[in-house]
């Protein structure tokens, strides 16, 4: 099922305090949208988008989503969104708060997973207090609770049923649930969470601080490399030259360290390896230094919200010796990733005279990489 998120963020969330609009807000090292957009980088999301403000072009700018322009409400929002999506061919649609930035992803996969039998499905939680109505400041009577829920997003649709209820709905809605009721569809109810908290009132800051911080996220990847040996007269390894008899072959400078590590990166994010970024076939990487690579894999990390928390290099080969350089290439790794050398480790090994590498035909690399919600 090809799915898109549509992140509803144009509102100016008045009720939230002096200052910016609570989602361009910071919260726990990030901004509020930037949680929210991270909730949604899951496997089973095709694509995401953001429904923004036209006032806020530049604070959105860096955003790893789609951005539409919304509309005076946010009924106008979410159909202008569906509206520029509706050519993409998705089969389902999740619109969700901008201000919900805890969202658990066991929230969204229950919606999804609703939708392969369902037309709509959305998150909700039963209403466990008692309920009064009041007038002046005083009790005037209860109401009772059973069959009553507490509403949350992600709201999820078939996007074509989603997209015909809003063009046919007329005035405005409370959420997207009320439009498609009134276009017939039946929601499924999928299990909220108490997590799942929107950010409305001043107060709701502290409260998704005090959850994010307990919850840093944490994403591993592996990278693993192979060059050739040639004829030559030095390799680079980790980022140092080393004076040998051998130079590895390869379409850049072929350090298979480092391509090992900017690899682990890369796939720690989800986002391919350094082929799909820097393309062999493009003449213009002929011969480029590594570094180049490895610091777009920590720059793409950064904008989407990590750090990096350690790596390991392991170079396997018989030649040339790994340990009087290792030092120098934590230092090199450190400074090209931006971290202390502590966090660094670059160990060798050998194959023990067996494989290619044994036979010193070529020099292996595999690595791993731990990142960190920043």
């Amino acid at each position: 099922m090809k799915t898109v998120a549509l992140i509803v963020a144009a509102g100016r969330g008045t009720r939230a305090g002096p200052g910016a609009p609570k989602q361009w807000r910071a919260l726990a090292g990030r901004r509020v949208i930037d949680w929210t957009l991270a909730a949604f980088d899951l496997p089973e999301v095709t694509h995401r988008a953001v429904v923004i403000h036209p006032d806020d072009a530049t604070e959105a700018a860096r955003l790893p989503a789609q951005l539409i322009h919304g509309g005076a409400t946010r009924s106008e929002s979410v159909c202008n969104g569906l509206e520029a999506l509706a050519d993409q061919g998705f089969d389902a649609v999740l619109v969700h708060d901008a201000a919900r930035a805890t969202t658990p992803p066991q929230v969204i996969r229950a919606v999804l997973a609703a939708l392969a039998r369902a037309p709509a499905a959305a998150p909700a939680l039963p209403v466990t207090d008692a309920l009064w109505t009041g007038a002046a400041g005083k009790v005037t009577g209860t109401q009772p609770r059973e069959g009553l829920y507490r509403a949350q997003t992600p709201q999820g649709f078939h996007f074509d049923a989603i997209l015909a209820a809003h063009r046919a709905f007329e005035g405005q809605a409370a959420d997207d649930v009320e439009v498609a009721r009134a276009h017939g569809l039946d929601v499924t109810i999928t299990p909220g969470h108490e997590d799942n908290l929107k950010i409305t009132l001043p107060g709701d800051f502290d409260r998704a601080e005090g959850h994010l911080k307990g919850h840093r996220p944490m994403r591993i990847g592996n990278g693993y490399d192979v060059h050739q040996l040639v004829a030559g007269d030095h390799v680079v390894l980790c980022g140092v030259k080393i004076p040998h008899d051998r130079a590895l072959k390869g379409h850049s400078d072929a350090d298979v360290g480092m391509h090992a590590l900017t690899d682990a990166i890369y796939g720690a994010l989800a986002r391919g390896d350094i082929g799909q970024h820097f393309p062999p076939s493009d003449p213009q990487w002929k011969g480029a230094e590594s570094h180049i690579f490895l610091r777009h894999a920590v720059e793409l990390a950064a904008e989407m919200g990590y750090r990096i928390g350690n790596v390991d290099v392991t170079l396997i080969c018989e030649q040339p010796k790994i340990g009087p350089h290792a030092g120098a290439m934590r230092a090199e790794l450190a400074r090209i990733t931006g971290v202390d050398v502590d966090q660094v480790s670059v160990k060798a090994t050998t194959s023990e005279r067996l494989g290619f590498t044994g036979r010193s035909e070529g020099i292996a690399a595999q690595a791993s990489a731990l990142l960190v919600a920043s």
